[in-house]
């Protein structure tokens, strides 16, 4: 996608997992990177460093629930590199809560890092991308956002609010020439995911349950994203691009 190569994108949550994969893949074709992370340096280093190979790439250490340090990444990330081309909103937490014994602490840490963190990002974002006159945000829902997710409720409410912030905003956004959609992975091996799906009857009966027949790599959300964020996808507008291989079927 030669169109994307020289042009700067930050990704929250860019240490591990499908947050990793985001930033490998948009290095590889000459993005720019800022990522955050919260506390895995080591792992933060590494993605840094293989990205580093490709394109420049920064790593800042910052929580996505304050307001003050989503304004410090910004500003890093203008100073630095002049101006921000995409926000993928990425980060976010998976914890099991079941009704009835989940309390405020776990419902509150859900919905402030995974849909308070997508807002202050894009709040925080648009008015500078309206000024350059363009813009891509790519949000990360999940397809617990779309159907539901038993003992998840929690996850599920900050995913579906994700879904719907960014339908609002794409609307508000898209005659400025900024584009927002969301990607939305079913099942995805990454460290989030791991103790399930290092059960060999679970992933089995998960696999079972897809039509190609296996969960998802961090890749395959990757490149939804680098599709969403490159001029290929300009007419496409609020929506939500499934990447589950067929088991889930929303639209």
């Amino acid at each position: 996608m030669p169109d994307l190569q020289g042009k700067t994108a930050l990704v929250t949550g860019g240490s591990r997992g499908i947050g990793a994969a985001i930033v490998q893949e948009f290095s590889k074709i000459g993005v720019n990177v800022v990522f955050t992370y919260h506390s895995d340096k080591k792992s933060a280093l590494k993605v840094a460093t293989d990205a580093s190979r490709n394109a420049e790439c920064l790593m800042i250490k910052a929580r996505v629930t304050s307001s003050r340090e989503v304004r410090r990444v910004i500003n890093s990330t203008i100073d630095h590199f002049g101006g921000i081309d995409i926000l993928v909103n990425n980060a976010g937490i998976w914890k099991r809560g079941e009704i009835g014994t989940i309390n405020e602490v776990q419902w509150d840490e859900t919905i402030e890092v995974n849909l308070k963190g997508t807002f202050l990002y894009c709040n925080a974002v648009a008015p500078i991308m309206k000024k350059r006159g363009r813009g891509k945000i790519i949000n990360i829902a999940s397809t617990a956002g779309q159907r539901g997710e038993a003992c998840y409720s929690h996850y599920a409410a900050s995913k579906g609010g994700v879904i719907a912030f960014t339908k609002s905003i794409a609307v508000e956004l898209a005659p400025y020439n900024i584009i927002a959609n969301c990607v939305s992975p079913g099942w995805v091996d990454t460290d989030m995911t791991a103790g399930v799906l290092r059960d060999g009857k679970k992933i089995k009966q998960i696999n079972s349950l897809i039509p190609r027949g296996r969960v998802g790599e961090p890749k395959d959300i990757a490149d939804a994203v680098l599709f969403l964020a490159s001029g290929r996808s300009d007419h496409i507008v609020g929506a939500v691009i499934n990447v589950n291989g067929g088991s889930v079927l929303f639209g």
